[in-house]
């Protein structure tokens, strides 16, 4: 039987059964960059933090410092930022480095044979992470849910619910747009998740058909402009989730920095 070469595949394909558990190419590679991060974190923990850092301490100070100082150029409140910089500052990280991964040697090129939608062919053991829409999804509900949940912390559970949920009777007009907001928070996921896989699926497709066109020097600078994108997606992708989040804990019409001005005038009189 013929076994059939073919471009990547909109779904991830299975390589392995654990028991009645399907391992899938994507999820291997996420596995491999959580590895690779979980790795870093030991060796930087192995440092003890001295005063007096080494050249790899050094460098991871300043990488996360100039992450700090990046992300409270946005927020404009450092008590805020810290506050937010765990969750966008993995988000970042993660998907750069799952990104970068992707273009690799070995990933979509060392295949074994196995079936895909009831054919033969050469699956790819290893395939870029977000390149499976299920990854993109799961990190764009983690985002969303994320940022209700520090809304609701920052505001109070009614206070926050007010911005979605306001009777008709009392403001037709801001009722309509809380409905809106509403539907916008749903729109938020849908668009986190069809962007990042969109642009990863098509940066593979591209790097797919160079190499089968022009397989030796061609693909180079396609490689480079993947690496630049992969790290744009996942700018892109923590900048939007701070600034929902920033958006989330603050409420319409500046009511709280007013209210804030007003209580350090009231406190200077």
């Amino acid at each position: 039987m013929a076994i059939a070469v073919h471009a990547p595949t909109l779904a991830s394909e299975t390589i392995a059964h654990i028991g009645a558990f399907e391992l899938r190419n994507t999820m291997v590679m996420a596995w491999l960059a959580m590895a690779l991060l979980i790795g870093v974190g030991l060796l930087l923990s192995r440092t003890k933090y001295k005063e007096i850092p080494g050249r790899f301490q050094a460098f991871m100070e300043m990488l996360i410092e100039g992450l700090f100082d990046f992300f409270d150029s946005i927020v404009q409140d450092p008590k805020a930022t810290r506050r937010f910089f765990p969750l966008v500052a993995t988000i970042l990280i993660f998907i750069t480095i799952a990104n970068w991964m992707g273009i690799l040697p070995g990933v979509n090129s060392i295949t074994i044979e196995g079936m895909h939608d009831g054919h033969l062919m050469n699956i790819p053991i290893f395939r870029s992470m977000n390149a499976d829409v299920n990854m993109t999804l799961a990190i764009a509900i983690i985002s969303v849910v994320a940022t209700q949940a520090f809304g609701i912390a920052a505001l109070g559970m009614m206070p926050y619910a007010g911005k979605f949920f306001v009777a008709p009777w009392r403001d037709p007009v801001g009722c309509f747009v809380g409905i809106l907001e509403l539907v916008a928070e749903f729109a938020k996921m849908i668009s986190f998740t069809f962007r990042l896989f969109g642009n990863i699926f098509a940066g593979e497709v591209l790097l797919v058909v160079i190499f089968a066109l022009m397989p030796y020097v061609a693909p180079l600078p396609f490689l480079g402009l993947e690496i630049f994108v992969g790290f744009i997606q996942g700018l892109v992708f923590c900048l939007l989730t701070l600034v929902f989040l920033k958006m989330a804990v603050t409420t319409h019409g500046g009511h709280e920095e007013r209210a804030d001005a007003g209580g350090h005038a009231a406190h200077a009189a």
